[in-house]
């Protein structure tokens, strides 16, 4: 059984930092792709950022340039550094797990989510 395990959430003010961390039960590369998602209130779960096997990293535009997603095999890890955050920024952070390519990513697995609040 998978499991994805998400932390590194929490309060920050704008302009600050996170770094949230996705540890897998097992290794990671034995998916495709992993991800991070998010999901703001009222709002559809998007993806924010996507690392796959061989290490190509796709970005929504919104956070190009602001957050960089890692992939760490010896750890079993995914991580999102977030800096510059902006209140906008806000939402439950997900982490998903792919075993297959699709045309558009859509995981296999997730973890429970994460709560990043920007305040002003």
């Amino acid at each position: 059984q998978v499991q994805l395990v998400e932390s590194g959430g929490g309060l920050v003010q704008t302009g600050g930092s996170l770094r949230l961390s996705c540890a897998a039960s097992g290794s990671v590369s034995r998916f495709y792709a992993m991800g991070w998602y998010s999901q703001a209130p009222g709002k559809q779960r998007e993806l924010v950022a996507h690392i796959t096997r061989g290490n190509a990293i796709t970005y929504v535009d919104s956070v190009a340039g602001r957050f960089t997603i890692s992939r760490d095999n010896a750890k079993n890890t995914v991580d999102l550094q977030m800096n510059s955050l902006k209140r906008e920024d806000t939402a439950v952070y997900y982490c998903g797990a792919e075993l297959n390519s699709r045309v558009h990513p859509r995981p296999d697995y997730w973890g429970q989510g994460t709560q990043v609040t920007v305040s002003s």
